[in-house]
């Protein structure tokens, strides 16, 4: 089975190839915490890194998860350069519900929490070239069931910008507002967020406190009615993996 949390496409695109040359089914997160994975004999979790951690709501939804520890369980993370942190308390969170971290990887992506520091995403797109030759290490790696921790350690940096203070100061400050004036209710926003945290009222989105900054409703905004640290976001700056549609992306 693979689990995968994704706001823009990034980590599904890897999901699905892991996936399929895997053999496994593929999952979004949100929906398996609620599922029975007992008898899954491989885990892999596949997610970005925010800041140099897992996206905020990502530790919660793991340490729901029902798994077995029997099972091979691993990582791919996807990042716009470094993992940071986020292996490292991934392994932790395991290990407190008795499972070992057996292999763990990263995938460099365009980073699409970008466009909250005024850079464009779609300008990284380079970083596609050096994606093949990796997703082929990794998947030989997974198919041998290696245990192997790559970029698997700890950063004090990376560990201060986790701290519930700082990550709640930079939702407040990045997180996605509305423009009201912009929003025209089409409901693709609220169909997109793996939070459930997007509402229309009176025709207008409503972005309520359980944000966890994926980006995902900015992104998809056909009107571009999105702003993030105090910058409209402009259609050029939108960003979404060319392997994806929007449709794949749609939680309800």
């Amino acid at each position: 089975m693979i689990l995968y949390f994704s706001g823009t496409g990034n980590s599904l695109a890897v999901a699905r190839q892991l996936a399929e040359k895997l053999n496994e089914p593929l999952m979004p997160i949100v929906e398996a915490t609620d599922v029975d994975l007992t008898n899954e004999k491989r885990i892999g979790i596949v997610f970005p890194t925010y800041d140099f951690n897992l996206p905020p709501a990502l530790p919660e939804m793991i340490s729901r998860l029902n798994i077995s520890s029997k099972s091979y369980v691993f990582t791919v993370v996807t990042c716009g350069s470094m993992a940071g942190n986020c292996i490292w308390v991934l392994r932790c969170i395991l290990h407190e519900k008795g499972i070992e971290l057996a292999y763990s990887h990263k995938v460099s992506v365009p980073d699409n929490s970008a466009l909250a520091f005024g850079r464009n995403p779609n300008k990284q797109l380079g970083k596609f070239e050096r994606v093949p030759a990796r997703m082929e290490q990794i998947i030989r790696e997974l198919q041998a069931e290696s245990h192997t921790l790559h970029y698997s350690w700890f950063s004090v940096l990376s560990w201060l910008l986790g701290r519930p203070a700082v990550e709640k100061g930079m939702i407040h400050c990045l997180g996605p507002k509305v423009i009201a004036d912009k929003c025209i209710g089409c409901n693709t926003c609220v169909r997109v967020c793996p939070m459930e945290n997007i509402r229309l009222v009176d025709g207008k989105a409503i972005i309520g406190d359980n944000c966890t900054v994926c980006f995902a409703c900015v992104h998809a905004c056909a009107q571009q009615a999105m702003r993030t640290n105090g910058q409209e976001v402009r259609k050029e700056r939108q960003y979404r993996n060319p392997q994806i549609k929007l449709k794949d992306l749609l939680l309800r």
